[in-house]
């Protein structure tokens, strides 16, 4: 008998089981993809010796130094800060939107406090932003809206911008400065070597079966534990009873290329509703320390698709928001189920929040442990 199983061996689960292991507890790790780290699995190409992030790039950012500590007491962080920029009508611009975006796009000069009045003048009057296009046309107007946001949103969610919740775009900044790192977190950096031995020393000890799926049988591995910690989709627990919430996910288009270099940045967007992909990613830049040591370059294209065995991003339109008011009833009846992370609570978490998250659970379950 374990006191534990976790479902899932992602940053949730890997933390709770590294942290209740530590407390004496017995813990198994069941996940259903044949590797660890969810979708922060990272792996070193043997070819160009570049760490790839197998499912899109994770970039460490917290503005909490307790979780800062708490990640680098498992790996050497870079200082890697991310700076992205943007293909749009055929034009380079710096992402998120900032003072050398605006002058640029509008051929001006403005200094910082000029650049304020002219967004201004530039918004029309929203007093309560509904939606995601009346928030961002809130902050920028709608010139700038249509060119760098409305086209990238649509391909990205494939809905219309007006039915996306007004809180999604709040998290890409916008500065009248020319400050173009796109986190504004103190803490920011990319593990040395990849997620992988982060992952291998949170399990180091953990009893672990990969390529075991919990709902081939469910009611087997709830009789092994005492708690089962849960950190897969809300609606696929509970068998769709209320209805399927929606979820984005992405396909990747890998290309090796002999080239030293092909875009000169981690990752270009591309805000044009024509082209295909949302953005190229260049994972050798997220390394500029070992970038000498690579052979040649890998690009991978982003392709934003719907695809039900590898949910991404949560949508949450208004029809899932009913949707999952109906799972939280449900949830809160389950009797020693702990539900955490993104797909189990539907909520866009960024990794530091779901690293945070696990470790308040533990403590909130710390009389068991």
């Amino acid at each position: 008998m374990y006191d534990f199983v976790v479902v899932g061996a992602g940053f949730f689960g890997a933390v709770f089981a590294h942290e209740v292991q530590k407390a004496g507890k017995r813990v198994l790790v069941i996940e259903k993809r044949d590797h660890i780290g969810g979708n922060c699995y990272s792996y070193d190409d043997p070819e160009t010796n570049i760490n790839i992030h197998k499912y899109g790039p994770h970039i460490f950012h917290t503005p909490d130094k307790k979780i800062w500590d708490y990640m680098n007491s498992f790996a050497d962080f870079n200082h890697y800060q991310h700076r992205v920029l943007t293909n749009a009508g055929g034009r380079i611009y710096s992402m998120p939107i900032n003072l050398a975006t605006i002058n640029q796009f509008y051929n001006l000069t403005l200094t910082p406090g000029e650049a304020g009045e002219f967004l201004k003048s530039k918004i029309p009057a929203i007093p309560t932003p509904a939606n995601l296009e009346e928030k961002a046309i809130s902050l920028i107007g709608p010139e700038l809206y249509e060119t760098f946001i409305k086209g990238y949103t649509i391909k990205q969610w494939d809905c219309d911008p007006g039915d996306l919740p007004a809180e999604v775009i709040t998290r890409l900044p916008v500065r009248t400065s020319y400050d173009n790192i796109y986190y504004n977190d103190h803490y920011q950096g990319m593990p040395i070597g990849g997620y992988m031995p982060i992952f291998t020393k949170l399990l180091e000890g953990v009893s672990l079966e990969l390529k075991t799926d919990f709902f081939e049988k469910r009611d087997y591995w709830r009789s092994l534990a005492r708690t089962i910690v849960y950190t897969g989709p809300i609606d696929r627990y509970f068998d769709y009873r209320y209805g399927k919430l929606r979820w984005r996910s992405v396909r990747f288009e890998i290309e090796k290329m002999s080239l030293e270099d092909y875009q000169g940045v981690s990752i270009m967007n591309y805000a044009d509703q024509q082209v295909p992909y949302t953005r190229i990613l260049e994972p050798k830049h997220f390394y500029r320390e070992s970038i000498n040591l690579s052979r040649g370059t890998v690009v991978i294209r982003e392709y934003p698709c719907d695809d039900p065995d590898e949910p991404y991003y949560p949508v949450n339109l208004k029809a899932d928001q009913a949707i999952l008011s109906e799972y939280q009833k449900a949830q809160s009846q389950e009797k020693n189920v702990v539900f955490g992370g993104r797909l189990a609570e539907y909520k866009y978490y960024d990794m530091y929040q779901v690293i945070s998250s696990a470790l308040k659970q533990v403590e909130k379950l710390r009389e068991m442990i």
